[in-house]
Parts: structure tokens; C-alpha cells; sequence
């Protein structure tokens, strides 16, 4: 059972949230169904799909490949 806060929140149980594959900075729905709540992805994507949106360019960097390269290879 979960309390809802004074903000009117809930967090959703970590075992759910890794089952249904909900991931920290999802979207969702709330959806009225017939007198059940539901809560709903507001995204389409998978999980991963939407992880890899969210990384994708995060790194930022300047070096180049080549540079990487070396760095890896303790050049």
C-alpha cells in the first residue's frame, strides 16, 4: 500500500517500476478507467529507447576519436 502525499503523490514501489519499465524522468498518465486509476506510460518508446533519447549527446566532449583512442591505449 502506498500513502499519498501532502502534494498529492505517490511513488510507485521500485520492483513495479522495474517490472513495467518505468525509468527515472518518464512521462505519465494517469487515466481514469471506469473507477480505477491507472498509471500509464505517456511515452510510446521502450524503456531503453527512452534512456538512449535521454543520454544521446550528454557526454559533450571535443576530443575526437582519435583522441579517445589514444587515451584508451595509454598513448
Amino acid at each position: 500500500m502506498m500513502k499519498l502525499n501532502a502534494k498529492g503523490q505517490v511513488t510507485i514501489p521500485a520492483e513495479l517500476r522495474h517490472r513495467y519499465g518505468f525509468i527515472e524522468g518518464d512521462e505519465v498518465e494517469v487515466v481514469d478507467d471506469g473507477g480505477v486509476l491507472r498509471v500509464v506510460h505517456g511515452d510510446a518508446r521502450t524503456a531503453g529507447e527512452r534512456a538512449v533519447h535521454r543520454i544521446r549527446g550528454a557526454a559533450g566532449g571535443g576530443a575526437t576519436t582519435d583522441e579517445i583512442m589514444a587515451l584508451t591505449r595509454g598513448e
